[in-house]
């Protein structure tokens, strides 16, 4: 197996790996390929995920976290620096058999270390019931990708704040899953990260490489602009709703909803006991739509919005309160 290498000086976003993987899959001779890559904090969601069903967006926002959707299936990850990407690629048409023969290397690979690793029925690899490696896996010309994670020290708590959706319930309960169901690995080595992917790179492919031209960099470039583009991103995901209720006091209960698709506001519905001065509550939070989905945009918006002259004893403090009730 080769061992696909970059140049010392590459330091690459997210994208960029996807695409060398479309690379080696489409355009480098048959046989199987291998490499690792580390990525600055990214939330990578899969193919057939709603992005805001997966994704805390407003805390990657707030949190320098990027995001971004592959064509493999699967669920959400979050990848930092001390978490290593792993990567497949195989003239094996069969996805199957190549996620199985996948599995089984790195499972092998991790016993050479010592730890009892065991790969699922799935997609999962676990050390004492808990996972530390998940995979997914997709077919590209009579090719088949595999590409995981390997939570060698990655940030527990900021993976679970970001890969869960805002509501505070949700939220709360999704950190305890996370540390219920994850590990790290180096909790079972004391291997610096360098040795332990030095070790992979030569359990996995010995001294076999292949290196990257500055053509080939350049082609994976090309490639890398779909997963930029915000049709990708956003092209798999349907309108929905997102509704909050708060009771102000003196002024009565709301009830807003926000239909959003693409990230951002297409519809926006008020209701409640509250008292009004005329029949423009209708088109009183128009100004909304078209924002982005996201508190500081909504909260600019909002600001020239005066509430007073349509709902009764209302100030644009409270109507602001309203907005970050969503957040």
């Amino acid at each position: 197996m080769l061992y696909v290498t970059l140049p010392r000086e590459c330091r690459r976003k997210l994208p960029f790996y996807l695409a060398l993987e479309e690379f080696v899959a489409r355009e480098l001779p048959a046989g199987n390929y291998f490499f690792m890559w580390q990525v600055e904090p990214t939330v990578i969601f899969g193919r057939n995920q709603l992005l805001e069903s997966e994704v805390d967006i407003n805390f990657c926002r707030n949190n320098n976290i990027e995001i971004f959707r592959r064509k493999s299936g699967g669920g959400c990850v979050y990848a930092d620096q001390s978490n290593i990407m792993l990567s497949f690629i195989t003239s094996d048409s069969n996805v199957n058999s190549a996620f199985n023969s996948y599995m089984l290397l790195i499972e092998h690979a991790l016993r050479k270390l010592g730890i009892d690793a065991k790969s699922t029925g799935r997609n999962d690899i676990l050390i004492d019931g808990k996972k530390v490696s998940g995979s997914a896996f997709y077919h590209l010309h009579n090719r088949s990708i595999v590409h995981g994670t390997m939570l060698y020290d990655t940030d527990i708590e900021m993976m679970a704040s970001a890969t869960t959706p805002s509501d505070s319930k949700l939220k709360s309960k999704g950190v305890e899953s996370v540390r219920q169901h994850v590990t790290t690995l180096n909790r079972y080595i004391s291997l610096p990260i360098e040795d332990f992917m030095q070790f992979m790179r030569t359990s996995l492919c010995g001294n076999e490489q292949y290196h990257l031209t500055d053509v080939d960099i350049e082609r994976i470039i090309e490639i890398e602009q779909e997963y930029h583009s915000s049709e990708f991103l956003y092209g798999h995901n349907p309108a929905y709703t997102v509704t909050r209720s708060l009771r102000i006091e003196g002024v009565g209960e709301f009830t807003v909803g926000f239909e959003v698709k693409n990230d951002k506001v297409r519809k926006v519905s008020l209701s409640g006991d509250f008292f009004h001065v005329d029949n423009r509550i209708e088109s009183l939070l128009q100004p909304l739509v078209g924002v982005v989905y996201e508190r500081n945009a909504l909260l600019e918006a909002v600001g020239n919005i005066e509430p007073s002259g349509v709902i009764v004893n209302m100030n644009k403090e409270q109507l602001e309160t309203l907005i970050k009730n969503f957040f």
